[in-house]
């Protein structure tokens, strides 16, 4: 868990500079930099700069975007929308707080996705290329 802000910005500096080992870049890094854009940035360019640096990180990576692998825009746009929506919940006194509230609520969650979705999202190649809503809850996005 992390204990100060210098944590938060070396990790979205890493992810910044493509630096973030493979094995590093797990759902709790995803969240914490998109936890950091989405408290510093509107949504519409926090989801742009999530997509933009997953793409070039997983480029640093070895790992193809492709039909079947590599960046999938439904679900970074669902986690970044869900995130944003839970920094309106309330006032948070600072991006230490929110990071530790959000990552207790969504760490040990990481298929939470699943109960939005009523087919296989994370496998299904249009899903992958292009934004879809969920169609079992409302969207973790506007």
């Amino acid at each position: 868990m992390f204990t100060d802000t210098r944590e938060i910005y070396t990790l979205v500096k890493a992810f910044e500079d493509r630096t973030i080992p493979k094995s590093e870049w797990t759902h709790q890094a995803h969240l914490v930099v998109g936890l950091f854009y989405c408290r510093t940035r509107p949504f519409t360019v926090a989801k742009n700069v999530m997509r933009d640096g997953i793409y070039w990180l997983n480029d640093s990576h070895g790992t193809p975007n492709t039909d079947d692998s590599g960046y999938h825009e439904t679900l970074t746009r669902f986690w970044t929308g869900l995130i944003a929506d839970f920094l309106r919940t309330r006032t948070w006194t600072s991006r230490l707080e929110f990071v530790r509230a959000a990552l207790g609520r969504f760490t040990s969650d990481s298929a939470l996705f699943r109960s939005y979705y009523s087919f296989d999202v994370a496998k299904d190649v249009r899903a992958r290329r292009e934004w879809i809503a969920p169609d079992c809850q409302p969207p973790a996005q506007r």
